[in-house]
């Protein structure tokens, strides 16, 4: 039976509480990111000088390439072994105890970050290994597969078999009815999944923070170390743009994912 949404008094009120809640702050900080006073509760007038600052900044500079490289090398290459899982999994002969495989995929979407932090770390000592922009980049493709897994595992289910058998009865090989049947109908997921890993390895401090050394820090990283000073509009104006980078990307992916089941 369903159930209108005002038969559960008081609902309403408390979701738009909660949003409230969670997206006034951004709010705040988007809208003193133009103010040319640097204070967070007087407004001077609007400007776009420290957006100006930070982008001239050296530290935010390198830092922001650290990221965007870690960025799309962790999401890359985590939705190429997502993409090899899915296959695998979805498309090849069924596998013992195959619910804990998928379990064991998906699990650092359940695990708290920190456990996964010190978890990475703890392995890089482990086995002697240097910690900078090689761990921070292994975390991360690790920490990005379950994301990248997910679309593409769900564009997969809705591929139906006899694609490839027609592809096999027209003397395809399992390359060719890969390559030119299962990949485009699949690269919407995937492309969602490319997306959301992205963002995940962009916006993420916890992990990189436990496994980077000296040198090797991340645009979430030098905001932290710099609101350890104080906050200030160039502060603002960072974490406006990852913000505005964020929901880009998050919008673009779940866009993709739509049209992919629409065009189902």
């Amino acid at each position: 039976m369903k159930y209108a949404i005002n038969e559960y008094p008081g609902t309403k009120s408390i979701t738009l509480l909660c949003l409230f809640i969670l997206y006034t702050p951004l709010l705040v900080v988007s809208l003193y990111s133009f103010n040319s006073l640097r204070s967070i509760t007087k407004w001077g007038e609007f400007t776009f000088d420290w957006y100006i600052k930070a982008f001239n900044n050296p530290a935010i500079q390198e830092a922001t390439l650290n990221s965007l490289l870690i960025g799309v090398l962790a999401s890359s290459i985590g939705t190429l072994i997502a993409l090899a899982a899915a296959m695998g999994l979805l498309r090849g002969a069924p596998l013992k105890r195959q619910k804990i495989v998928v379990g064991a995929i998906n699990l650092p979407l359940l695990l708290p970050e920190i456990v996964v932090a010190v978890s990475s770390l703890t392995f890089f000592i482990a086995i002697n290994m240097t910690l900078g922009f090689g761990t921070i980049l292994i975390a991360h493709i690790v920490f990005c597969i379950p994301f990248a897994y997910l679309p593409i595992s769900t564009r997969l289910k809705d591929i139906k078999q006899s694609f490839d058998e027609a592809a096999y009865d027209l003397y395809a090989s399992r390359w060719q009815s890969f390559r030119y049947v299962t990949l485009p109908m699949a690269m919407p997921g995937i492309v969602s999944g490319l997306m959301l890993a992205f963002v995940v390895s962009l916006d993420d401090f916890i992990i990189a923070n436990m496994v980077a050394g000296p040198g090797s820090s991340t645009l979430p990283m030098t905001i932290y170390s710099m609101l350890r000073v104080g906050l200030t509009p160039e502060i603002n104006a960072i974490s406006t743009l990852l913000l505005l980078i964020s929901i880009l990307f998050v919008t673009a992916s779940w866009w993709a994912n739509r049209s992919s089941k629409s065009a189902s």
